[in-house]
Order: C-alpha cells, then sequence, then structure tokens
C-alpha cells in the first residue's frame, strides 16, 4: 500500500504539471482582453500600458513567461497578480477557499446522509408507496437544476424576500470564526439546495447496487446463519453496495472543493466558485488558473483517497 501511495503522489505531481501546461496555454494563446489593459484600466495612456505590460513579461517569448510561471509556482507557490483587484492570487483563493469547504463539506454530509439513508430504505422496501415516492422525487430533484432550485428556495424561505421565511437568505453569509451559530444558519438553505441533486443520484444508485447485493449467495448464508436483518443489511450488504458511492462522492467533492459557482452566485458565498465566476467575467486569467490548478488539485488528491478507502471497504481489493 506505501508504494502505491507514494507511486500516486508522484501521478499527481505529473498531472498537476499537465494541467497548469493546458491552463497556460489556453489562457496566454489565446487572451481575451488585454492583461496590461486590465491592469491599467481603460483610460490609461498608451505609455502607461507599455510599462506594465514590460512589468507583467507580457513582451516575453511564450516559453519564458511559462518557465516563469512554474518557477514562481513550485519554488514560491506564487500565482501571480490578479489584473483587476491587484492582489496575490494565492492570497484571494486562500481567503475564499473557507467558505467553499463549509458548503462542500457541509453539502456533502447532507447528501450522503439522505441518499444513504433514502437509498438502504428504498432497497429494503421495495415496490412499496414509500419505495415509489422515494424513487419519484429522487427522478424529480435529479431533473431540476441548481439554480432554479436556488432561486425557488430563495423565494420560498429566505427571510428577506421569502414567502415563508424560516432561513438566512441571500448576502448572509458569515464565516465560521466570527459566529458559529449565524455561520451555520447562512448555510442551511445552500447546504439543501446544493446536495439535492447528489443525494437524488446517490439514492438511487445505491437502491440498484443494494437490492443485487442482498440477492448475492453469501447474504442468504449470513441470514441463515441467524444473523439479525439489520446486521445482514449494514454489516454485509451495504459494505459491498456502497462502493460505487465511494467513488461518486469522493469525485464530487473534489470538484465542489474547486468552487460550487453556480450555488455560490445565487446564495452570493464569497467562495472560490464566486470568485472564479467573477475572474472570468472579468477576464482575469491569472484567477481562472489558479482556481483551475486548485479544482485540479483537490479532485486528484480526494480520488486518491477513495482508492485508500476502497482497499479498507472491500478486502478483495489489493494495492502493490
Amino acid at each position: 500500500m506505501t508504494h502505491y501511495i507514494v507511486r500516486r503522489l508522484l501521478w499527481i505531481v505529473v498531472l498537476l504539471f499537465f494541467v497548469s501546461t493546458l491552463t497556460f496555454v489556453v489562457f496566454y494563446l489565446l487572451p481575451s482582453t488585454d492583461p496590461a489593459l486590465l491592469r491599467a484600466g481603460r483610460s490609461s495612456d498608451p505609455e502607461v500600458i507599455e510599462a506594465i505590460r514590460v512589468q507583467l513579461g507580457l513582451n516575453d517569448p511564450m516559453l519564458v513567461q511559462y518557465w516563469n510561471y512554474m518557477k514562481d509556482i513550485v519554488l514560491h507557490f506564487d500565482f501571480g497578480y490578479s489584473y483587476v483587484n491587484n492582489a496575490e492570487v494565492r492570497d484571494l483563493i486562500l481567503d475564499r477557499l473557507p467558505a467553499t469547504i463549509s458548503l462542500a463539506v457541509g453539502a456533502a454530509v447532507v447528501w450522503l446522509v439522505l441518499g444513504i439513508g433514502v437509498g438502504v430504505i428504498s432497497a429494503v422496501f421495495r415496490r412499496s408507496l414509500v419505495d415509489r415516492l422515494a424513487m419519484g422525487g429522487a427522478l424529480l430533484l435529479v431533473s431540476a437544476p441548481v439554480y432554479w432550485l436556488g432561486l425557488v428556495a430563495l423565494l420560498l424561505f429566505a427571510n428577506d424576500i421569502g414567502a415563508f421565511p424560516l432561513f438566512e437568505g441571500s448576502g448572509s453569509y458569515v464565516p465560521l470564526t466570527e459566529d458559529p451559530a449565524q455561520w451555520f444558519a447562512s448555510l442551511i438553505m445552500p447546504w439543501f439546495v446544493l446536495s439535492a441533486t447528489f443525494a437524488a443520484i446517490y439514492a438511487r444508485l445505491l437502491r440498484a447496487n443494494l437490492i443485487e447485493t442482498l440477492s448475492e449467495d453469501y447474504i442468504r448464508t449470513a441470514r441463515a446463519k441467524g444473523l439479525s436483518e439489520r446486521r445482514v443489511i449494514f454489516k454485509h450488504g451495504l459494505r459491498s453496495a456502497i462502493t460505487p458511492i465511494v467513488t461518486l462522492a469522493g469525485l464530487d467533492i473534489g470538484v465542489l472543493l474547486g468552487g460550487a459557482i453556480l450555488t455560490e452566485t445565487v446564495f452570493n458565498i464569497p467562495g472560490v466558485g464566486r470568485l472564479s465566476y467573477d475572474a472570468i467575467t472579468r477576464g482575469d486569467l491569472p484567477i481562472v488558473q489558479g482556481t483551475v490548478l486548485f479544482g485540479a488539485f483537490f479532485i486528484v488528491v480526494l480520488t486518491l483517497v477513495v482508492d485508500v478507502v476502497y482497499a479498507k471497504l472491500d478486502p478483495r481489493v489489493r494495492y502493490r
């Protein structure tokens, strides 16, 4: 296992190198706006714009720019400066990261609890009224876009504009370090909105896997030995059926840690996703590059975590 983890860590370095190269080529070979113009402002003199181009190294050959970019990342963990905010990209991302982590981790807890719970109930009581209602509701949630659910939730339950004010509305996010109670209250609605589609997908997937698993011979053997139905379902059936859920959860959480753009935009949460959205609309390429690299990092790391958890859940899995 140790050798496998070391190989995967080295492979992560290679993947991040290719991601950084690709983002550099996309955003510097095909720029939509002049970075020097963004830094200087549209009313600046041509001499000022040219001086900024020299300062940023934009007149250097592409390979020289790429070398300087990679050197700053590897040696100094420096992703450059924002053209619009005139601040270090690293500091901007790290400042927004706690909000995104709060949103992603909280939503993951909600969708795993709901998805696994509903999936198990539907599998155990398949073809019952509970099963049909649960799967019908899951199909409805899968079909509903996140931004639409967010807007509907605000119109119904936000305490400022909602018809039935229950939760904090848009723009009310409070950091955990300032007021834990207010932080929790401001994220309840975004957590449920973001987790709705994921919970529905997980419930349908787990239901199908668990129904198939419960028909296996070793499950019948466990029941024949006199084990309780709860122990058969949770210790033997669920442990085998949940492995695809682990894979999906690792990838989904990794993607959300890179920024839940739609949810953060709808609920005005100052996270990495909102930062990335604002940077795209303004053509602030260093921020877009930095958020892409952060997202790629979370995805590949959580993929490694998923593989390790796989080995713990399924004794048949061995890594060398």
